[in-house]
């Protein structure tokens, strides 16, 4: 997106990072074996793509109130990913490395709504 128009939701950090968290998250679940744990990885492909897409829908909405219950929306996923990656550490399909990424990198995006959301309503 270099020098090109960019939306807004596109200028959000904390949309930019859920991005980046997604690509991570994507590439893992590309390496499991194919036919093992298909729901959950599915779940998991939903949930992780859900968090900027919340965020994306949200800043689209004409009133503020919308956009933080679409913020809150955007952390329900984030933490469903979290759940899920616990899950998948327990089975023992992805890295503890990963595991911990995924959750520094939730932790951050945490932060970030939360950020946004109090900005949002202070307004």
């Amino acid at each position: 997106m270099n020098g090109e128009f960019k939306f807004p939701f596109e200028k959000l950090e904390v949309w930019c990072l859920a991005v980046d968290l997604a690509d991570y998250v994507l590439n893992i679940l590309d390496s499991f074996p194919t036919g093992k744990y298909l729901r959950v990885i599915s779940q998991m492909e939903a949930a992780v793509t859900s968090v900027p897409q919340n965020i994306a829908e949200g800043k689209g909405r004409q009133y503020r109130k919308e956009f933080i219950q679409y913020l809150y929306i955007a952390e329900g996923s984030l933490f469903e990913v979290l759940t899920l990656a616990e899950i998948l550490k327990r089975r023992k399909l992805n890295r503890v490395e990963e595991s911990t990424e995924i959750r520094n990198r939730a932790e951050i995006i945490d932060r970030k709504l939360h950020g946004l959301i109090n900005s949002l309503r202070s307004r």
